[in-house]
């Protein structure tokens, strides 16, 4: 072997040395420890995003306790106030008639009421019931009118017979005319009108009230229809509200409730 090739192969065995120390000192990490790197970064990035989601979340429920603490504000006196918490159910129920509906002011409509309408009733601190059913009312209502100074009329019941003895037959003129009689008299307000189910009998001297009011017959036969249940109104009442002469009821003015001499000076 001459002394070039035994040169050239030293040579190369350090070149071949300075490789493997080159590989050997390298600062890249094996591939299993940068997968690993990988997968903790993508930890990391997923940590950051569900703490963001937190966040948000946060933000949303502030923001819904926000809303939940708005203000009520009072339509008559223009004022706020805030948002009152009920921590007990009250000890009184206060529970309104079947079909109750204020008519206009002081002016009601029911069912008949039971005692647990009573107390109910007691804070409207009525001064008349009208009475419109053929049959006489329960005797806890009797007994509660009696208690109370309450004016019971039995507009409807005929001593002689013979009138609005059947109760599926509508109301005569002579037992809506009484009934308006009372209704158009202030010093009996505040004032029930009634019957059984507050439907019919009650629907047909609103009704008639409502024209002397000077509605129109589409509005009046709404108003009656809307207390008249799920099978509807009786054409009959309808007739009979439409034929009704209000000439036959007179309104004097120093007598009469604000709201109706209202109506009657605006027609």
């Amino acid at each position: 072997m001459t002394d070039d090739v035994v040169d050239t192969l030293a040579e190369d065995l350090k070149i071949s040395k300075a490789v493997e120390a080159l590989h050997f000192n390298s600062p890249t990490k094996p591939k299993s420890e940068s997968l690993n790197t990988t997968n903790k970064n993508e930890n990391e990035a997923n940590n950051y995003d569900d703490n963001d989601d937190e966040e948000n979340d946060n933000d949303d429920d502030d923001d819904d306790d926000n809303d939940d603490e708005h203000i009520y504000i009072n339509e008559e006196t223009e004022t706020g106030v805030e948002r009152i918490l009920v921590s007990k159910a009250p000890e009184e129920r206060i529970v309104p008639p079947l079909n109750f509906c204020p008519v206009e002011r002081y002016l009601y409509r029911s069912g008949q009421p039971s005692p647990v309408n009573f107390p109910f009733l007691l804070n409207l601190h009525l001064k008349t019931i009208i009475w419109l059913a053929n049959e006489e009312p329960q005797d806890t209502l009797l007994e509660f009118c009696e208690s109370n100074n309450i004016e019971l009329q039995f507009a409807a019941i005929n001593p002689d017979a013979g009138e609005d003895d059947n109760p599926w037959d509508g109301l005569t003129e002579h037992s809506i005319i009484n009934a308006l009689k009372t209704i158009v008299e202030k010093k009996n307000y505040p004032m029930l009108v009634c019957c059984g189910m507050g439907r019919h009998r009650t629907g047909t001297v609103i009704g008639c009230l409502r024209k002397l009011m000077a509605w129109n017959l589409a509005s009046v036969s709404e108003e009656y229809r809307r207390f008249s249940g799920s099978r509807g109104g009786r054409i009959l009442v309808e007739l009979l509200i439409e034929a009704f002469d209000t000439k036959l009821i007179k309104i004097e003015k120093d007598k009469a409730p604000d709201w109706l001499l209202t109506a009657v000076e605006s027609d």
